[in-house]
């Protein structure tokens, strides 16, 4: 089973549960400090911040590592919870395992989206920063004797200091110093699925009692004007809200983590 930590508001006695799903090269820990703050506001939601496969403690998991085999977790890890799972939110990758997971779950009622185009990229725009990262990680090898050395080889491959303290979280100790616990092969296929999915249909084809909210980053690359007019179309015949969070960009939780809780707020009302 996957990985996972629920964080509630102290003295409350949750209904329901959301699924909370980070990005590509993240983990559960990434929206740990914003979950309390919907948990604080939202006392009747219990958040169930999860390690997809192949990141943070969930490895190992059998092949294939496709998005597909990412929702099917999820569907596991909700039978081994003892609320009903009735939201989703999702980061990038993570938001494309969500979307991918409601529409295999009518039941859920709601679905937050923040910066991911539900559609295809073979292009692969708009990820250049986390492929840019898989190359490093490949090229620098999976042992150090310090976490100073792990960030000094990232840095001294172009990234800057934040990226190489991003990059190793995902350092666990080893006898020898450290170790990469993650298999960029297995990232890099996980990837691989996602460009490809084309998950529209999700977007545009949500039962009635769902309430799906797009939490996009004003500067962010991941959508084009075309795809912002396409979702723009649905949120008018009311099927879904779109919120644009001015100067953030993809890593809107990070860039405006107060207008990223706010909005996250709104949509579980």
């Amino acid at each position: 089973m996957l990985s996972h930590a629920i964080v509630t508001a102290a003295g409350s006695t949750p209904t329901r549960a959301c699924l909370v799903l980070h990005g590509i090269l993240g983990s559960k820990t990434n929206w740990r400090s914003l979950a309390r703050r919907f948990a604080e506001a939202r006392p009747d939601w219990a958040f169930v911040l999860v390690d997809l496969r192949e990141h943070g403690a969930s490895q190992g998991l059998p092949p294939p590592h496709s998005l597909a085999a990412a929702a099917r977790d999820l569907t596991e890890l909700c039978a081994a919870l003892t609320l009903p799972v009735r939201g989703v939110l999702g980061h990038s990758f993570g938001a494309k395992v969500g979307l991918s997971f409601a529409g295999e779950t009518p039941s859920l009622t709601h679905l937050i989206v923040v910066d991911a185009n539900p559609g295809a990229r073979p292009d692969r725009r708009g990820s250049e920063a986390s492929l840019s990262a898989l190359d490093t990680l490949e090229a620098i090898g999976r042992s150090w004797p310090t976490r100073e050395a792990f960030l000094a080889a990232v840095m001294a491959d172009g990234h800057d200091r934040s990226m190489a303290a991003w990059l190793a979280m995902n350092l666990e100790h080893a006898p020898d110093g450290f170790r990469l616990r993650i298999d960029v092969a297995s990232i890099r296929s996980l990837l691989d699925g996602y460009f490809v999915a084309d998950l529209w249909s999700v977007v545009e084809s949500s039962p009635p009692q769902r309430r799906t909210t797009f939490i996009l980053g004003g500067a962010s690359g991941v959508m084009d004007p075309a795809e912002l007019a396409r979702l723009d179309a649905v949120a008018a015949r009311g099927g879904c809200e779109v919120v644009v969070v001015p100067g953030a960009g993809h890593w809107v939780h990070v860039d405006a983590p107060d207008a990223t809780a706010a909005a996250v707020i709104s949509a579980l009302r």
